[in-house]
């Protein structure tokens, strides 16, 4: 009997890892179907492992209607949902590239830091001139995420 996206989405949070590596296979099959719940997941789920396999899970399905979720996520509470949300966004390529430069300028160290990160990993010399004003930041998440980028992108 197939189960529903929300049953499966809701098993993302399983004890048992086998049960969420059989549902995270199952729900990038169905991926079309799944992409907007996932998406609702990412952005409203309480329960912290829900997120992190929602993001894990939209890096790979690789659509761009999740970035605007993804950058949003990088001010989440839990630092593993962070990254597992910058990282889904550098599998994203080319159309994440504007937006993140755009959330360099979050008021959210966080968010500025992670996006630094990602960009770094997605290579576009258009993040240069951004990252470098962020050699200044306040905050050393965010001057090394930056420094590590335009290492990463002039190499």
């Amino acid at each position: 009997m197939e189960r529903s996206i929300d049953e499966l989405i809701e098993l993302l949070n399983d004890k048992d890892d086998f049960v969420v590596e059989d549902v995270v296979g199952e729900l990038e099959l169905r991926s079309d179907e799944a992409l907007g719940p996932l998406i609702d997941a990412l952005t409203n789920s309480r329960k912290k492992q829900i997120r992190l396999n929602a993001a894990t899970l939209l890096g790979a399905i690789g659509d761009p209607k999740a970035i605007p979720a993804l950058i949003e996520t990088l001010g989440d509470n839990n630092k593993l949902v962070r990254r597992e949300a910058s990282t889904a966004l550098s599998r994203m390529g080319e159309p994440a590239v504007e937006p993140l430069i755009e959330t360099l300028d979050d008021e959210d160290w966080r968010v500025r830091g992670a996006a630094a990160w990602a960009l770094g990993n997605l290579d576009d010399e258009r993040a240069i001139p951004a990252l470098e004003k962020l050699l200044d930041d306040e905050s050393g998440f965010v001057k090394q995420g930056a420094q590590s980028a335009i290492a990463s992108i002039k190499k």
